[in-house]
């Protein structure tokens, strides 16, 4: 079924979150993918303990603080390239498909859109290397409301801006969590499921899972 409002997640989604990391391999050393992984999961982490907390940290800082403990748990990771990695992260790779397809939806006549945890500045640098600037019609980020997702509020950021029913969107993103979020707050969902993992959150089932953006259009 085609929707006229398509919004997408950024990190993970849109934009390859292992890339300022991949970047750098050879010089990080062996453990490089770990220390990625490490470094994804307490941003993640420290994003929802401090939405429960009641104590806002913009993205970027979750995103230094998170780089620093994956450090500190990777000893054999070469600490002298931490400004280098965090440089890279403003310019993230987007995945293949990405340009293509946006556009194709775009053709069609659709509203696009990003809602992602990252602070304004991080997206509208990420987005305007990836030259996504010219396709999307909105990059809302939840620095409007200093709460991160899932909190019902950070979907409502959409749906009160352009004035639609939840039911009205296609929401797409490659995090589990953030689409069993959406889903309860009434988006038409799209797992994209890039890693293969095993579905969870069964009691806010996504209306589609797909291995990448592709067979959106």
């Amino acid at each position: 079924m085609a929707y006229s409002t398509y919004v997408f997640d950024a990190y993970g989604t849109l934009f390859d979150v292992h890339a300022a990391v991949r970047r750098h391999a050879d010089r990080i050393g062996p453990d490089g993918q770990l220390l990625s992984e490490l470094w994804r999961a307490k941003q993640l982490e420290y994003s929802w303990v401090r939405t429960l907390m009641g104590a806002y940290t913009d993205f970027w800082t979750l995103t230094e603080q998170a780089l620093d403990f994956a450090f500190a748990k990777v000893p054999s990771a070469d600490r002298s390239l931490r400004e280098a990695l965090l440089e890279a992260y403003w310019h993230l790779d987007c995945y293949p498909e990405v340009p293509a397809v946006l556009k194709a939806l775009k053709a069609r006549g659709a509203r696009l859109a990003i809602l992602s945890n990252g602070s304004q500045a991080m997206l509208d640098a990420a987005v305007k290397s990836a030259a996504l600037d010219i396709v999307l019609d909105e990059v809302f980020s939840v620095e409007a409301i200093r709460r991160f997702k899932t909190d019902p509020d950070v979907y409502d950021l959409v749906t009160t801006e352009w004035r639609l029913y939840p039911d009205a969107i296609s929401f797409q993103s490659s995090n589990r969590w953030d689409v069993a979020g959406a889903a309860k707050f009434g988006f038409r969902t799209v797992w994209i499921n890039r890693s293969n993992q095993p579905d969870e959150y069964f009691d806010h089932a996504p209306s589609l899972i797909l291995p990448d953006l592709k067979q959106l259009v």
